[in-house]
């Protein structure tokens, strides 16, 4: 197994050590493994797309722009 090295702010590190009963080694590999199999299952749906960058940045902006339109009434 290899080790990783984090720099975390430090009054995170004091909120976590009031629960030291707590493997966080355990509990940062677990965030990693379910980031990993949620990119996976990007990477299985978005493989056979027709959606470019681009056409994905401009139907972003298009949705900002209406969600703003919407939440400023």
């Amino acid at each position: 197994m290899v080790n990783m090295t984090l720099s975390i702010p430090e009054d995170l590190y004091k909120e976590m050590m009031a629960h030291s009963e707590l493997k966080w080694s355990d509990v940062a590999r677990q965030a990693f493994e379910k980031k990993v199999k949620e990119l996976h299952w990007m990477d299985e749906v978005l493989k056979n797309s027709k959606i470019t960058e681009e056409d994905a940045e401009q139907i972003g902006h298009k949705v900002k722009a209406n969600m703003r339109q919407r939440f400023s009434k």
